[in-house]
């Protein structure tokens, strides 16, 4: 996942501009201490890092790839807030001191494509968490997986930039690997040509929520919204909340 979002980066935030991040920042903040210090997983250009430092919550983002991190810095940089920005791996979080919150937003957990790497997650986080504190995370469902993933393509396209997105879903080892074909515009109006691979793992609610109580969280609930809809099983995306209760 080093390399993964190095084409991308610069076009994450034209292609992904449908996420209401502003109203989902919203619903968080019933969830967090006011002001408190929130720990922002697989952070990517800030989109939901920033909306939280607007509200006052003094942000930690990680992302493990430099690219998208350098738009987020230039991002919060232009809006005059202070977040603090590291390079690592959600696997093996080191952190300067605990934390009150921490989220996971856009299905950076189905990323993690093993269940070692899980409980490496949900340790890591768990560690870190002050005691009373949340981890809220989503993850793409079964049903997405199989039924809007599966073996499909599509083309995503908006000013200066196409992108052909092939997908192939194993369902055996529920892994879904995505390739990438883009052709973004230079300043000469030539076009360049970049590609890039990614995966994805389809997890089981189940299989979640006992990893997360193996790591000593208490699962809350899951939910097909960040309004705390009944979750089911035509959902596209599940959102988690677990609680690190002593």
């Amino acid at each position: 996942m080093s390399e993964a979002y190095s084409a991308l980066a610069r076009w994450y935030d034209v292609l992904g501009d449908t996420v209401d991040y502003e109203g989902w920042a919203d619903k968080l903040t019933a969830l967090f201490p006011e002001g408190g210090s929130i720990l922002d997983i697989g952070c990517g250009t800030g989109n939901m890092t920033l909306p939280l430092a607007r509200r006052g919550y003094d942000m930690i983002g990680v992302d493990l790839s430099c690219d998208m991190l350098s738009v987020a810095r230039e991002k919060a940089e232009g809006e005059g807030l202070d977040i603090l920005f590291l390079q690592q791996n959600m696997t093996c979080l080191d952190l300067y001191g605990t934390v009150d919150g921490a989220v996971c937003a856009l299905d950076g957990i189905n990323y993690l494509l093993t269940e070692d790497d899980l409980y490496a997650c949900f340790g890591s986080v768990y560690k870190f968490l002050n005691p009373g504190g949340r981890f809220i995370f989503d993850v793409n469902t079964p049903y997405k997986f199989m039924h809007i993933y599966g073996d499909n393509h599509y083309i995503l396209e908006d000013e200066g930039v196409y992108l052909g997105w092939r997908n192939e879903y194993d369902a055996v080892s529920g892994i879904c690997d995505f390739y990438l074909d883009m052709f973004s515009q230079s300043e000469d109006g030539s076009y360049e040509r970049t590609c890039e691979d990614q995966s994805e793992r389809c997890y089981p609610a189940q299989t979640l929520i006992k990893i997360a109580e193996d790591c000593g969280f208490l699962v809350e609930g899951y939910y097909s919204s960040p309004d705390r809809a009944e979750a089911g099983e035509d959902d596209e995306r599940w959102y988690f909340i677990l609680k690190k209760d002593n």
